[in-house]
């Protein structure tokens, strides 16, 4: 099997290597583990912490990281824990501090631009290039509650987006969605014709070890599934429908928010998803759902930018 590189990191078959790897000209590194199997196979990409805050799919990739040794594997593992480090580090939500972007907003990168394209562009030419699966591990942000569910890329080809379905399929979760967007890490590398999928579980800026556990379980199916890792598949208790049409609802006004619904609920057309008021506690806007459906996500904080996501949700196919 070959060489297994990412930048300054590099391990030989049978070999797992840990370190930091620099991002391009600047002084920000990246955790990063690489596992090179003992036997040939697939080679799998996993990210925790596009977004800096989703503490779930972090720790998730930290513990995979531990866990995973070269003779469990048929191919090659690439695990970045996390991405996004200094957001991370400086607990800011969704962003790069140092430029203020959104790392999921960037993709592809620019090797000229500011480290957040410069993250998103060594992500894609140094990792992503390598890989026949991918795997993004994301949840709600702090300011977000979240039902567990999974996208997979619906914008690539027809090999890619049924690969990474049938892999959508195996997590234990009730709803899965096809994307079409083409914003994003692992849209960008659906772009690009490699199965990928964004798993989210875990929510609200908190982290508990069950909810990690969980999304082990669903990371090492998947494994298991791609034929990565030998075994049977731990049992799951749902099997995930897909939902379509989605909605993500933005706010017509700034204000204080409160929402008549939560994450996980079933919702009929005309009902009552939220409303905003100001300080003085005035009636500013009012939301209904527009056909039945099922909350995904929303928004938890009591605070609301205008044009700020504050629900979304999908309708059973």
């Amino acid at each position: 099997m070959a060489l297994l590189k990412v930048g300054n990191l590099s391990t030989e078959k049978g070999i797992k290597v840990q370190g930091f790897v620099t991002v391009m000209d600047t002084d920000t590194v990246i955790p990063v583990t690489l596992i090179n199997g003992c036997e040939e196979g697939k080679t799998v990409l996993i990210t925790g912490g596009v977004h800096s805050c989703e503490y779930a799919g972090i720790q998730t990739a930290i513990e995979l990281a531990k866990e995973v040794q070269p003779e469990d594997i048929k191919g090659r593992l690439m695990i970045c824990h996390p991405l996004n480090k200094n957001g991370f580090e400086a607990r800011r939500p969704s962003i790069v501090p140092e430029d203020g972007k959104n790392l999921n907003r960037v993709f592809p990168g620019n090797k000229s631009g500011t480290l957040a394209d410069k993250i998103a562009y060594m992500q894609v030419n140094e990792f992503q290039n390598q890989a026949d699966f991918y795997i993004d591990m994301h949840g709600g942000e702090a300011h977000e509650q979240l039902t567990p569910y999974v996208y997979y890329v619906g914008n690539s080809t027809e090999e890619a987006v049924e690969i990474a379905r049938n892999a959508a399929s195996v997590m234990d979760c009730k709803y899965m969605v096809r994307s079409m967007a083409t914003t994003g890490a692992y849209n960008y590398c659906g772009l690009q014709g490699t199965p990928s999928i964004l798993m989210e579980r875990g929510c609200s800026g908190i982290w508990d070890q069950e909810t990690v556990d969980l999304y082990k379980k669903d990371v090492y199916n998947i494994l298991i599934h791609l034929g990565l890792i030998k075994g049977p598949m731990t049992e799951v208790q749902n099997k995930p429908k897909d939902l379509v049409d989605l909605i993500y609802l933005n706010s017509d006004v700034a204000g204080c928010w409160y929402p008549s619904v939560d994450a996980g609920d079933e919702v009929k057309e005309g009902q009552k998803l939220g409303e905003i008021r100001d300080y003085f506690s005035n009636l500013l806007a009012t939301y209904y759902a527009e056909y039945d459906g099922v909350i995904l996500y929303r928004t938890s904080a009591l605070w609301v930018d205008k044009d700020g996501g504050i629900v979304c949700y999908g309708k059973p196919e």
